[in-house]
């Protein structure tokens, strides 16, 4: 199995050439992509770099850090790799990690390993409280539109993949900046591949966050609820038609009816002046109640759903025995 690492290159000359030097000896080839860096990254690595696994790929212009890493990727699938790690240029994550990532991907109990910062108490000690608050509320809404109930930090991005898998991705529509991750996960699951995390340490340095969350909120959200409705779309009508599919149409159903009986019914007592009947109320609020029950029952469901057979097995280029 040959592994190869993506770095992408944007303002991260104080740090990248440590990283490259801290990549241990599994690897075969390090991709830095330089993703037109006004710093010229791509030419300060050759100038400095004495490592003769080190490739530097430039991008003739800048197109974020899933851009960079597309590069990075498509480059492993011509050059015959057969596992991707990614791992950032700024000295945030430790490559001594990397045979963790890896070793799910060479026993086959994974397609796609991702960090969390959250599986250990310790980990989170040094994280910023505000960046701990909008991790947790950002896992919450990746498991919900992604449909991987059973990862966390999903903008964690120390990753790796196996390139038999990347061959199923359209790597042309990957989100190109701070929604590449979330969009990776979600083009995972299309495909049903396994995603496994990874406990591990961030080390916090000098670097300042470009992510300015009061801008990208609202697009955050507006992307949330489009794959959330695609992947309803594709894994519960166009895929499949299974008992989900039915819990969630019929709840839908009986939280309309309801609410809309109750809301009619209400709007005619408040103009009569006449309470409503008891009945009427039973009526309105019977089917809320067997709706909300559906839906939970449809989540509970869908938590169930995740995948759990790795496609790259089924991908591999071995002859048939």
């Amino acid at each position: 199995m040959r592994i190869a690492v993506a770095i992408p290159c944007y303002k991260v000359t104080q740090h990248v050439m440590g990283v490259i030097a801290a990549i241990g000896p599994e690897v075969d080839v390090i991709y830095a992509v330089d993703d037109a860096c006004p710093n010229q990254s791509g030419q300060y690595i050759e100038e400095h770099n004495t490592d003769a696994r080190v490739r530097v790929l430039y991008n003739p212009e800048n197109r974020g850090v899933g851009g960079a890493i597309v590069t990075a990727y498509k480059a492993a699938i011509a050059d015959g790799m057969d596992i991707v790690v990614k791992i950032d240029g700024d000295g945030q994550m430790n490559p001594a990690l990397l045979p963790q990532f890896v070793r799910p991907l060479l026993r086959k109990q994974a397609d796609y390993t991702k960090g969390n910062r959250f599986y250990r108490p310790e980990s989170v000690e040094d994280m910023p409280s505000v960046r701990l608050f909008g991790n947790a509320v950002l896992s919450f809404l990746t498991k919900l539109s992604c449909g991987y109930w059973n990862v966390m930090d999903p903008t964690n991005g120390y990753t790796a993949v196996h390139t038999q898998v990347l061959k199923e991705l359209p790597l042309d529509k990957l989100e190109r900046r701070y929604f590449f991750e979330t969009d990776m996960l979600f083009r995972l699951n299309t495909v049903r591949a396994v995603v496994k995390d990874v406990p591990m340490d961030s080390v916090y340095a000098d670097e300042e966050s470009n992510l300015k969350i009061g801008k990208i909120l609202p697009e955050f959200l507006r992307k949330h609820a489009s794959r959330l409705w695609r992947r309803y779309v594709y894994n519960y009508l166009v895929r499949d038609f299974n008992v989900g599919t039915v819990y969630s149409i019929g709840g839908v159903l009986m939280l309309l009816v309801g609410s809309v009986f109750g809301l009619c019914h209400w709007i005619e007592s408040a103009n009569s002046n006449r309470p409503a009947t008891s009945g009427t109320v039973m009526f309105a609020a019977l089917p809320i109640l067997v709706g909300i029950q559906c839906l939970i029952a449809f989540l509970h469901f869908d938590v169930g759903n995740v995948p759990n057979e790795p496609l790259s097995q089924n991908l591999d280029d071995d002859p048939l025995p």
